[in-house]
């Protein structure tokens, strides 16, 4: 298997709203266990990184030169403006925060997960069928694409394989814009994970906290499995209601 052949040959499901470019650089907005672990696998894996937190550079600096030696502290905006890929990797309820102007245009990755306890309330994912979509309701110039969030942070960086190892462990990406979810997926293989396309940004559903996919580690047979399941309670779901 090449090292991406197992990505770009899957089938694409849906439309491109505009072509999305090679990936060489990445914004991660979030400067936690989350966002440190993927910077160092991104910085492994030959990508430039950029860290960015709410404030002034300077306030993580430290952590970013102690912890991901090799990656950038900026502001947010400018990893925004010069990551061809932003990941969030902040808290859920923080979301707000987001610049949407900045983020106009981007392929925006949401790796964050709805924690009850720790968010608390979130009035506007209740009217959300899944987090991923209230996101992008709140940046509707993004195209947001859902994935790593079902992986630990303590296993970004010990779980990837090399492309064509047996049993390499599949992460899903979910979007609505396929130039888009082509070009995260190229960013799970690199990072030595199986990417497994979803289909649209409703299907990340499926991936949140509580569910089979987000439970345990699958290779790409058993994701693949997860989600056409997955999918088919989704569309079953109107006519039992």
């Amino acid at each position: 298997m090449g090292e991406h052949e197992g990505w770009q040959g899957t089938v694409d499901r849906g439309p491109a709203e505009g072509p999305a470019a090679e990936v060489r650089t990445v914004g991660i907005l979030g400067a936690g266990r989350v966002g440190t672990a993927l910077a160092r696998q991104a910085l492994r894996a030959g990508f430039r990184v950029l860290v960015a937190a709410s404030g002034d550079p300077a306030a993580i600096g430290l952590i970013v030169e102690v912890m991901t030696p090799g990656a950038v502290a900026v502001h947010a905006a400018d990893a925004a403006r010069r990551a061809d890929v932003v990941v969030l990797s902040v808290p859920l309820r923080k979301y707000g925060t987001l610049d949407p102007g900045a983020l106009t245009g981007k392929v925006v990755v949401d790796a964050m997960n709805y924690w009850p306890e720790t968010d608390g309330h979130l009035p506007d994912l209740e009217a959300a069928p899944s987090s991923s979509e209230m996101v992008q309701a709140f940046l509707p110039g993004a195209r947001v694409v859902k994935t790593l969030n079902h992986i630990g942070y303590h296993e970004v960086e010990t779980d990837g394989a090399p492309a064509g190892t047996p049993g390499r462990r599949a992460l899903a990406v979910a979007g609505d814009d396929a130039a888009a979810r082509a070009a995260v997926g190229d960013l799970v293989e690199r990072l030595g994970y199986d990417a497994v396309d979803a289909g649209p940004l409703a299907a990340g559903a499926a991936l949140e906290p509580g569910t089979e996919i987000f439970a345990g580690r699958h290779d790409r047979a058993a994701l693949e499995r997860l989600l056409a399941r997955a999918a088919a309670r989704a569309t079953a779901a109107p006519a039992t209601a």
